[in-house]
């Protein structure tokens, strides 16, 4: 049997074309900008180039990309990333885009042209006979996303699936996943609550989740306990792809063994160097600056905070 040593990461793939401008423009409102760069993008190939950058396990990833220029740079960073990339070429349609206004407090607001990123179905899948775990997102047809976690699960792979962005699941989905990493907001379309967190993740029943919080932090329940992360003090450029630092870096991190605290801690402190610069795959950290954020970093709250604000206290 071959050794399991390798993280498989099936999702999307996006040129990012970013204006940066003083804030984000209400309906109706134009807005000048003030700078514009492409960036490679889409949550799957974030994720793909964050496990890679992480280190300590193989990372493989299928996407779909047109025949067009837009793909050369998309290829191009996840070779540099050292991701083995598993491309269908789809010469029918354009490889996926996303526009994306960043204002100058770094928040954003991102709109998002599937283009080949619709085209992948279940039968893309790639052999799973070394594959630890796979790690999906929603950018793709949810058809294929429950496709491949149920083939997954029934392989014996840890199925890891970052909800985003926010869609209703199918019970049958949520059945072959072994982890589910959402934001607060994602987290209420799923289960229809809005209250608590604690209130929201006991409507999953005994699903294993990680909730990130934004500036505060993230926490997870797993198998019936609570692990509470503060997150990392940073000056924000960018949050752009902070969501898929932190994904790709947790899974990474529990590809090598680690356990869900330290995969938290990791994941926290990638996420947030990523928020400090521009871009989404240009942010990635390196395992060494994380290394170095976890010994001289400062914690922007107490777990006491988070408590609270998760409903726990």
């Amino acid at each position: 049997m071959a050794q399991r040593n390798t993280i498989l990461v099936a999702g999307s793939a996006n040129l990012d074309f970013v204006v940066r401008a003083q804030h984000i423009p209400a309906p109706g409102e134009t807005v000048l900008g003030n700078g514009f760069v492409t960036f490679p993008g889409g949550k799957g190939a974030n994720q793909a180039v964050a496990c890679a950058r992480a280190g300590g396990a193989q990372t493989r990833m299928l996407l779909a990309l047109g025949s067009d220029a837009f793909a050369e740079p998309l290829e191009k960073s996840l070779l540099d990333a050292g991701v083995d990339a598993r491309i269908v070429r789809i010469v029918t349609e354009a490889t996926g885009v996303a526009f994306i206004c960043l204002s100058k407090d770094g928040e954003n607001a991102i709109t998002v042209a599937p283009g080949a990123n619709a085209c992948l179905r279940a039968d893309h899948l790639p052999e799973l006979a070394d594959v630890s775990h796979l790690l999906l997102q929603l950018e793709t047809p949810l058809e294929a996303v429950a496709a491949w976690a149920h083939s997954a699960n029934a392989a014996g792979v840890c199925v890891v699936l970052n909800a985003a962005p926010a869609r209703t699941l199918s019970p049958e989905l949520l059945a072959d996943v072994d982890v589910l990493i959402v934001n607060e907001g994602e987290l209420a379309t799923i289960t229809g609550q809005s209250g608590r967190v604690v209130d929201a993740v006991a409507e999953l029943g005994n699903t294993n989740v990680v909730v990130t919080l934004g500036a505060r932090g993230s926490c997870a329940y797993v198998d019936g306990e609570w692990l509470l992360q503060p997150a990392y003090e940073i000056e924000v450029l960018d949050t752009t792809g902070a969501g898929d630092t932190f994904c790709g870096t947790f899974v990474a991190a529990r590809a090598r063994s680690s356990g869900f605290a330290e995969a938290l801690r990791r994941a926290s402190a990638a996420s947030a160097l990523a928020c400090g610069r521009l871009g989404a795959q240009s942010s990635v950290p390196s395992a060494g600056e994380v290394d170095e954020m976890l010994r001289n970093g400062r914690e922007s709250s107490s777990p006491e905070e988070l408590r609270r604000y998760c409903g726990l206290a």
